[in-house]
């Protein structure tokens, strides 16, 4: 007779003494959450966010509790020259990772266009985590079982990724825009792994989802948009969202749970994944396409003009 499987919990204080660990967008929400657990338990956590006030705010309140340390570092995903800026100073100054959290992101703006045209949240969401992730590689290969976390969404399902027309120039919703940059996240998490494997890698790539979570990005980014249906689910979410502690335990079970291996999706286990404690989930179909995926990773190299080893 087959048992279930004991619900994950966070492992206990002080255990990730030594870890080195960075994550995107970790001033709010579930960045925050998320590091605020990694540095109560000892990690050295660097915070990579846009707004360098913002994250000093978040480091101080960190600092009241963690064990581990907490530093900032100023990151700028929709500009490339930043994500270069941001990696070679890491590069500099570390000799190994064992993290990397692709946690940041925004949601249903209106449209806006990077320099080099490419849409705001595609370029930040996906574009950005891939560069990111290419230039930190060396660095998490010289850890002896680095993992790499993209935080996707269920809104990935259903969306549309159309490579020729990254710019929306056909055609703009916010949140159809935010679903195929999610899209985007998961197929990347999940390419990166299999080429990782494929060279026989030590750094594993993983994808993770919130649920339905009271951040930042659910209660403002969908309001952004203007759209009535954007207004309303952003005040459903301040509502009925989980907490943002609950909400980042999926990317915290992807970074630290044993039974997860890369290639792995996890999210919470609750109903339609809103909520509940973290598990592994299935991507959509869509998200498994290995032709979509190798073409993204192969536009994303021309675009960002990172190339992964």
């Amino acid at each position: 007779m087959s048992t279930k499987p004991a619900a994950w919990t966070l492992p206990p204080f002080g255990s990730l003494d030594g870890l080195r660990v960075i994550v995107t967008g970790a001033n709010s929400g579930i960045g925050f959450e998320a590091v605020r657990a990694l540095a109560d338990r000892g990690a050295a956590v660097t915070l990579a966010c846009r707004n360098h006030e913002k994250a000093s705010v978040a480091r101080d309140e960190l600092l009241r509790t963690a064990s581990g340390s907490v530093d900032v570092g100023k990151l700028d995903l929709a500009d490339l020259a930043s994500v270069e800026a941001f990696a070679s100073s890491i590069l500099e100054k570390e000799s190994k990772l064992d993290l990397l959290i692709n946690n940041a992101g925004i949601m249903g703006p209106p449209l806006s266009r990077t320099r080099d045209g490419i849409e705001l949240q595609f370029a930040t969401n996906h574009l950005g985590h891939f560069a990111l992730t290419g230039r930190l590689l060396p660095l998490l290969s010289e850890a002896p079982a680095a993992r790499v976390v993209t935080v996707s969404s269920n809104l990935h399902k259903g969306a549309v990724l159309d490579l020729e027309d990254l710019g929306s120039f056909k055609s703009y919703s916010g949140q159809k825009a935010y679903g195929r940059s999610k899209l985007a996240n998961l197929l990347f998490a999940l390419e990166l792994d299999r080429r990782l494997r494929a060279s026989s890698s030590s750094v594993a790539s993983i994808g993770a989802h919130p649920g339905w979570s009271q951040s930042n990005l659910a209660t403002n980014g969908p309001i952004a948009g203007k759209g009535q249906l954007s207004t309303i689910l952003g005040s459903v979410a301040s509502h009925l969202g989980q907490k943002s502690s609950n909400g980042a335990l999926p990317t915290l079970y992807g970074a630290l749970g044993t039974d997860v291996e890369g290639g792995d999706y996890v999210g919470p286990s609750g109903l339609m994944e809103l909520w509940g404690k973290p598990r592994k989930v299935e991507p959509s179909t869509t998200a498994r396409d290995r032709q979509l995926a190798a073409a993204l990773f192969q536009k994303s190299e021309a675009l960002t003009g990172v190339t992964f080893p």
